[in-house]
């Protein structure tokens, strides 16, 4: 299921979840006195006072936001944001992952998020975004079995990875292609 298709589904039955609908929500949001296009402060605030269910928070904090003139960036600018300043040296290695994971087959796209990129088939396969000391963290979904290859190891809260590597940020065109037996896996578990 696409995001926005995820979206609507929470966003229809949230009267029968939450006990009101959306536009009161949004209302109720607006009231408060919290910046709506702070999501994190209105989620944590739906949960904390309301006892809002995490979907249903993220719903509600994604319409405030869009009705207070919030429009979501694009795919392409959440990866400027990303590679930001003393990152920005990563971008090449990043679109060249993503490149690879999108050539898995015709049924990929790339999504934007603010803190990793993520590949999904019909559903994510790969994550990737800056990781630690100047490397790109590659995030495989592995669902039936988990390939051999000592680079691999546990994800730990990387999107929705099962495991990771990291390429140095002078890794070049061979160690970008190596990637492509991990990327041939995920997406055929993930389809």
């Amino acid at each position: 299921m696409e995001p926005a298709d995820m979206m609507a589904a929470v966003s229809s039955s949230l009267a029968e979840r939450t006990g009101r609908p959306l536009e009161e929500w949004v209302r109720l949001v607006r009231e408060s006195g919290l910046d709506p296009l702070q999501q994190n402060e209105v989620r944590r605030w739906l949960k904390d006072v309301h006892g809002v269910p995490q979907n249903s928070q993220w719903a509600i904090a994604d319409a405030a936001a869009r009705d207070a003139g919030w429009v979501e960036p694009t795919v392409e600018e959440y990866a400027d944001a990303l590679y930001a300043g003393s990152k920005a040296g990563l971008r090449p290695l990043h679109d060249a992952v993503v490149a690879l994971a999108l050539a898995q087959g015709e049924d990929t796209s790339v999504q934007g998020r603010s803190g990793y990129a993520p590949v999904v088939r019909r559903t994510q396969f790969v994550a990737v975004a800056p990781g630690p000391r100047g490397t790109l963290r590659v995030g495989f979904r592995f669902r039936d079995g988990v390939p051999e290859d000592e680079r691999l190891s546990p994800a730990k809260g990387f999107g929705q990875a099962t495991h990771w590597l990291h390429l140095e940020a002078d890794a070049d065109d061979n160690d970008v292609r190596s990637l492509e037996p991990l990327l041939e896996v995920a997406y055929a578990q993930n389809g």
